[in-house]
């Protein structure tokens, strides 16, 4: 069932949409002119409104307009007994979501009225699970250690540097990348990730600059790569000291003249992509080992921001429990857990040499495995993996 403002001079259509529309069991609201269906619009949500176009008073583009500015996820449907394709093309232009003419075909309205109902569950449905992912990727506390790697992002996101994000397994390197694309000028444009440590390093330069139909035995067609997916936006290299020495020489490239060319081609493709790389080895001492190019890593290294393990932030414990036991009990659709003050103190005890990313396993099982509160007698009992 549908919210639905019809806006119409004539009576007798107004009266006709109220009744066939409620007979299909939606809400309606009528309004005579422009100005009282504003003024309905903005008491009231409503999932769709159906539009008059030739009004008195104020034109029904006009109309349509304002009802975009103020909700422009709204779904509009002009109507008209003066239309013609030119209407038409400008109604959609200026932002309808569809048009029809009079006299109103039933099956056609019904029909629209359906599909516009679909879009506006598909629009609340993408917002509620953009919330929950930006949710997630939250650098979650507010100790010392990782109030200085906020501020770092906070300073170097608007700029265009390239940097390069330290730190052991599971400490947040990931979201580190996130926040630095999400509060920079590319944020509405792509985020791509590549995990160089789980690609072969046969594939990871065809996974990075893509390759041409026929360039090796199972290459049946074009494929872009990552840099070209990512351009305009931001390229995450997820652990990149792992990358082979021959993908390495592509990638300087690729930064000094922002210029790829894919596998088994020898044209040059021009992209726009803002580097982030990350790593849990130490760069310096791979290049001692001739593991990695040196000046690849001070192409890469314009900014350095080195994410602190668990045992560095343990205050942020309290924070980390609550944010964890509110994602995964939304996941599994029921209530957060109570966490005793008594459990939190033991959890901080603990050695978290695999990070936060330990931590939230800890808090899954616990949800799970522990009592209606979580006691220390369940982190005894749970936190470790051999329980």
């Amino acid at each position: 069932m549908a919210k639905i403002l019809v806006i119409d001079d004539e009576r007798a259509i107004r009266n006709t949409l109220k009744e066939i529309l409620e007979f299909e069991k939606h809400e309606v609201d009528l309004a005579e002119d422009g100005a009282a269906g504003l003024e309905l619009f903005g008491q009231r949500h409503y999932d769709i409104v159906l539009c008059d176009i030739k009004m008195p008073k104020q034109d029904g583009i006009e109309v349509l307009g304002l009802l975009n500015e103020q909700s422009p996820d709204v779904p509009v449907v002009m109507i008209s007994g003066h239309g013609n394709i030119d209407t038409a093309v400008d109604a959609i232009k200026k932002g309808a979501f569809d048009f029809i003419e009079k006299p109103l075909d039933l099956n056609r309205l019904l029909v629209t009225i359906r599909n516009a109902t679909d879009k506006q569950q598909l629009v609340q449905e993408t917002k509620q699970l953009k919330r929950r992912v930006n949710k997630a990727l939250n650098i979650v506390g507010e100790s010392a250690a990782i109030g200085k790697v906020k501020d770092i992002i906070e300073r170097v996101a608007p700029t265009e540097a390239r940097v390069l994000i330290t730190g052991p397994n599971g400490t947040g390197k990931e979201l580190v990348a996130h926040g630095l694309h999400q509060q920079s000028t590319r944020a509405a444009l792509p985020f791509v990730e590549v995990n160089c440590a789980a690609i072969p390093s046969e594939l990871i330069e065809s996974e990075l600059f893509g390759h041409e139909k026929g360039a090796f035995t199972s290459a049946i067609k074009q494929r872009k790569g990552k840099f070209e997916q990512a351009d305009g936006g931001t390229l995450f290299l997820d652990e990149i000291g792992d990358m082979s020495l021959s993908a390495q020489a592509k990638v300087l490239r690729a930064l000094q003249e922002n210029k790829i060319t894919r596998v088994g081609s020898d044209k040059d493709i021009n992209v726009n992509v803002r580097v982030i790389a990350a790593t849990n080895k130490n760069l310096l001492h791979e290049i001692e080992q001739g593991n990695f190019r040196e000046d690849l890593y001070h192409r890469l290294s314009v900014i350095i921001i080195n994410v602190p393990p668990l045992s560095e932030r343990l205050d942020d414990i309290p924070a980390l429990v609550d944010h964890f036991n509110s994602l995964i009990c939304a996941d599994y659709g029921t209530q957060p857990k109570q966490f005793s003050p008594k459990a939190i103190e033991a959890l901080q005890k603990l050695p978290w040499t695999g990070n936060v990313r330990e931590l939230r396993n800890v808090v899954e099982r616990l949800i799970i495995l522990g009592g209606k509160e979580v006691t220390p007698a369940d982190v005894k009992a749970y936190a470790s993996a051999n329980f």
